[in-house]
């Protein structure tokens, strides 16, 4: 089966799962993708680029699979001669309406946010099929859609939302393990604390960085491991906290290498996690398969892949909990080190859901 992947926003973890599925499927995937800048202007104007792309390609698939990112619904009409016929699914890696914004951001300020959740339900009614990276996602979204319609002035089309339900399916996040090679040597005799998600507003650093300051204002050793992707406008806590954490830090910034990043999970031992909004938890399950310890909040995408297995040691409650569980952590930090949680992340291996990706993928198109 030929599947043509479109992808409005090709980086990060948008980028390695399309790459992950081309590399992993049975069947012959083509991406169809733009460069992964100004997030927003690929959700409004990605699909008219894409679909003069699509229109001038000698190659016709037999499944359109895209993206949260892009306009489905334009794509779909500039397309129109060409794609008739073809099914069409939709993989949510977010979405607009359920993600935290930013106060600041200049969209919320003027009320105008509510275009790029419209994007995606009607992307969602468009598509023949939807997925969600998570039953937390799903749940989510399908919960968030009645009030987020009942916004506008008239023919709310409420009853769409059921019929997005009942097309709506969870396909996990396919993870591409094959570089984590272990490293030996790598941990140091002091406990080391991971921060390797973006820095951004929704992935609270807020919270953790006060919690390293709690530590520190306690005289507990440890060093500090501050990684992952950065823009522009990144929060400014970062720029606080690389001086005031200078002494306990051994790595910081973007590691531009997957070695290097690697590395660092390796060196590190506990990854508390603040984070306001995840759907998945990309950053943690990568952590957690280089075994570092997660303590994770009792709420989001953690309860569905970490405390519904039992793992319940693992979960905190409110914020008292977590420093307490840090810190408990680090005063055991050889019987931490000993503990492995590697095969909940082995579950989202490539290698294990390959297969069951191409089996719905087959589904769609009988």
């Amino acid at each position: 089966m030929k599947i043509l992947l479109i992808e409005p926003y090709c980086t990060g973890s948008h980028k390695k799962w399309a790459e992950g599925l081309k590399k992993h499927s049975s069947h012959h995937v083509k991406i169809l993708h733009m460069k992964g800048q100004f997030w927003k202007w690929r959700m409004h104007g990605g699909a008219v680029t894409l679909a003069k792309m699509f229109n001038n390609m000698d190659w016709k698939p037999d499944l359109i699979l895209s993206t949260d990112m892009l306009d489905l619904t334009t794509f779909l009409a500039l397309t129109r001669a060409k794609s008739n016929g073809i099914p069409t699914a939709i993989y949510f890696h977010e979405n607009q309406i359920s993600y935290p914004w930013s106060p600041r951001d200049r969209d919320i300020l003027n009320k105008r946010d509510n275009h790029y959740g419209f994007i995606n339900y009607s992307s969602a009614l468009s598509a023949d099929k939807v997925f969600f990276n998570s039953n937390f996602h799903m749940k989510t979204f399908l919960n968030d859609l009645k009030p987020f319609l009942k916004n506008f002035p008239d023919n709310n089309e409420i009853n769409s939302i059921e019929e997005i339900k009942n097309k709506s399916e969870v396909l996990h996040l396919g993870l591409d393990f094959s570089n984590f090679k272990a490293r030996s040597d790598q941990k140091t005799d002091t406990p080391t604390i991971l921060w390797n998600h973006r820095w951004e507003y929704d992935k609270n650093p807020e919270l953790f960085f006060d919690l390293m300051k709690k530590l520190k204002d306690k005289k507990i050793d440890f060093n500090l491991i501050v990684i992952g992707e950065f823009f522009g406008n990144s929060p400014k806590i970062f720029e606080k906290a690389k001086i005031e954490f200078e002494k306990h830090i051994i790595r910081w910034g973007f590691q531009k290498s997957i070695n290097d990043y690697i590395n660092c999970l390796f060196m590190s031992d506990i990854i508390p996690v603040t984070s306001n909004h995840d759907f998945f938890g990309i950053s943690v399950m990568e952590a957690v398969f280089c075994n570092v310890w997660p303590i994770l909040p009792d709420r989001l995408s953690y309860k569905e892949l970490f405390k519904n297995k039992g793992h319940t040691e693992n979960i905190y409650t409110d914020n008292k909990q977590l420093i307490k569980k840090i810190e408990a952590a680090i005063k055991n930090i050889h019987q931490i080190r000993n503990q492995s949680l590697k095969k909940i992340a082995q579950e989202y291996d490539w290698k294990r859901l390959a297969g069951v990706y191409d089996s719905k993928f087959e589904k769609i198109t009988w």
